[in-house]
């Protein structure tokens, strides 16, 4: 497939390129207006005061959270920064808030994925006195799918104090990337249960390959309680190569990521592809090809949402949820090379190659 008929794919609102680079035009339309009223908690003091930020992070600092301050930096915004991590462990959250909110006192919270950002803001249809955020605007970064798992109604509106930046290219897209990359009948997928934007992905897929005849096979995690944990992830590596898929399908899964160095390795020792949804597979494992949008300009978008709420007094309800404008196909060489899996000589046209 050629880089032509990957553009007329359908991308969808927001994904105008496939082809990586800079970021151009990362601040969206909504902050060319003049501004809005202040949103709820989030009025600004005075210019000369620095505005306050909770990052909360997931797996430690990542390009996305450099991207995000960056952001601040580069537009001379002063901010104040604290950041927590959960240690991979979204229950975490609850705690950190009681410690850091009543001394910080943010004017914005920043979360990584969907776990984070729903033990902040929990879902839109939470009961009033359900023990969520809501008089501070909330800024996410790296959920892929928002209105499946209830963050949002919308992408156009979460109506409430709630916005961020969709990191995932269209699942449809992905797909027929990795057909073009290679032919298949058989999909693998490893996923957590308790990660509603893997299932609604998981749904997505399956229905795109009933369109073509092919097969999605879905292997969950194992549950400790309702945590996932890494137990036995190279057995479904090695399970799912035994029931004869092509590929192995490596969502946008928050803990998925965090156990790749298992996972990883056991598929390429299988013989298996990886298709990965983020950057992270391809950059920090040993992947073999993905779609994905760039952490750091995932990071900077996101950023440009939380300034149009600080500076220009935005409400977060009236800025749409986004996606990238510009993609990236990156193929892992040293591992094509590994499994004797090749590109089409055409998709290195467009394609970014790591050595």
């Amino acid at each position: 497939m050629d880089r032509r008929s990957l553009l007329a794919l359908g991308l969808g609102a927001g994904a105008a390129s496939l082809v990586g680079g800079p970021l151009a035009g990362v601040v969206p339309a909504a902050a060319q207006g003049t501004g809005g009223q202040p949103a709820n908690g989030a009025a600004p003091g005075p210019s000369t005061q620095p505005f306050r930020i909770l990052m909360l992070t997931f797996r430690g600092d990542t390009d996305v959270e450099r991207g995000f301050r960056d952001y601040f930096a580069t537009n001379d915004i002063k901010v104040e920064f604290v950041t927590r991590d959960v240690e991979r462990d979204a229950s975490k959250v609850k705690s950190i808030l009681a410690e850091v909110l009543p001394s910080f006192r943010p004017n914005l919270i920043y979360t990584y994925g969907t776990p984070l950002t729903l033990g902040v803001a929990g879902p839109y249809d939470a009961p009033p006195d359900a023990p969520f955020v809501r008089d501070i605007p909330v800024v996410f970064a790296l959920v892929a799918a928002p209105v499946q798992v209830k963050i949002a109604p919308s992408l156009t509106s979460s109506g409430r104090n709630v916005t961020g930046a969709v990191h995932v290219v269209p699942t449809d897209v992905q797909m027929r990337a990795m057909q073009s990359y290679k032919a298949f009948r058989k999909v693998g997928v490893i996923y957590s249960p308790n990660e509603n934007n893997s299932i609604a992905i998981i749904e997505e897929m399956k229905a795109f390959c009933a369109g073509i005849g092919a097969e999605v096979i879905a292997q969950p995690l194992t549950m400790v309680g309702n945590r996932p944990t890494g137990d036995g992830a190279e057995d479904f590596v090695r399970k799912l190569k035994s029931q004869g898929v092509d590929w192995l399908y490596l969502p946008a899964d928050t803990f998925l990521a965090s156990i790749f160095d298992r996972v990883g390795p056991a598929a390429l020792a299988a013989g298996l592809p990886t298709f990965g949804a983020t950057e992270f597979f391809l950059r920090e494992g040993v992947g073999l090809v993905g779609l994905v949008s760039r952490y750091y300009s995932v990071g900077q978008l996101a950023a440009s949402k939380a300034a149009e709420i600080l500076v220009q007094r935005v409400p977060p309800r009236n800025i749409p949820i986004e996606t990238l404008k510009r993609f990236a196909l990156i193929i892992n060489m040293n591992v094509a090379k590994q499994l004797g899996v090749y590109p089409p000589i055409a998709m290195l046209n467009y394609a970014e190659v790591i050595t």
